[in-house]
């Protein structure tokens, strides 16, 4: 396969890093990856090793304040900012490949920009695939206001602590994610925190104008973003083309548990009845 890597401007001139996987000769379909909170784009080698070779090239981008990108780390100061960055991405991706409609993969936070997306620009999109996505759930009442004073007050404070351990059940998974250079490990950042929830009032009333084929795949022992959250919004989403898999056992990266081979090959095997 190809690799191939390049730089785009933001929202305000922030310099975001961008790559993508290509197979040999044309490919059957473009598949846009938006990464989770704290990681980046180069951690789905999963997929790209296995869906690559089948001929689908993959693209990611890392998000503002991520991976190899400008912003201060872990700080989401706009989630509005970030969709709008995602749509520049995928305008790019669309224009190195005929302007063809391409499919969104959105993974935790990026579950959350990808829905975004969706409800903005469907007409871009053949699917929407979410994976653990942060598309609903709340905090209480107190907690809420708490987080959206120290948004305004003190942005990059840190508030909550998401434990590594959640990610995965493999031991390998965790350690390469703690010795990630380009990871960000610590207290998620109270603008970050208001930004990430602020959303999803909306996405669940929105819900059901997404018309885009979506599968959505979850671990039911999700504990950074529990199912029991998501769930009112995804039952809310209206596409007659909607596919829901609940893996149970699974913590939140499913595409890096140990039954990861069934995972992709469930999305494998959705790709292959949505071709482009």
């Amino acid at each position: 396969m190809k690799h191939t890597f390049w730089h785009l401007a933001g929202h305000g001139g922030v310099k975001l890093f961008a790559q993508g996987w290509l197979p040999e000769g044309e490919p059957r379909d473009v598949i846009v990856i938006a990464h989770g909170y704290a990681e980046h784009g180069g951690r789905y080698g999963n997929l790209v090793e296995r869906l690559v070779p089948q001929g689908y090239a993959i693209y990611a981008i890392d998000h503002r304040g991520h991976g190899q990108s400008g912003g201060k780390r872990a700080l989401v100061d706009r989630m509005d900012w970030v969709i709008e960055d995602f749509h520049k991405f995928v305008a790019e991706v669309r224009a190195r490949h005929g302007g063809q409609k391409i499919k969104l993969l959105g993974h935790s936070m990026g579950g959350n920009v990808a829905f975004g997306y969706a409800l903005r620009w469907p007409d871009d999109l053949s699917g929407l695939i979410l994976s653990g996505p942060l598309i609903g759930g709340s905090a209480p009442a107190a907690q809420r206001l708490a987080v959206k004073l120290l948004s305004a007050i003190a942005p990059t404070l840190g508030t909550v602590d998401l434990p590594p351990g959640a990610v995965s059940r493999d031991p390998q998974v965790v350690d390469d994610y703690l010795n990630d250079i380009l990871v960000t490990i610590g207290k998620v950042p109270a603008r970050t925190a208001h930004e990430l929830f602020a959303p999803l009032p909306g996405y669940l009333k929105r819900a059901p104008e997404m018309k885009v084929p979506v599968l959505i795949q979850h671990g039911e022992a999700d504990a950074l973003v529990p199912l029991a959250g998501a769930r009112p919004t995804i039952d809310a989403i209206g596409a007659s083309d909607k596919t829901v898999i609940i893996y149970p056992g699974l913590f939140h990266e499913i595409y890096n548990e140990p039954e990861k081979d069934a995972v992709i090959g469930d999305l494998a095997r959705w790709l292959e009845a949505h071709p482009a």
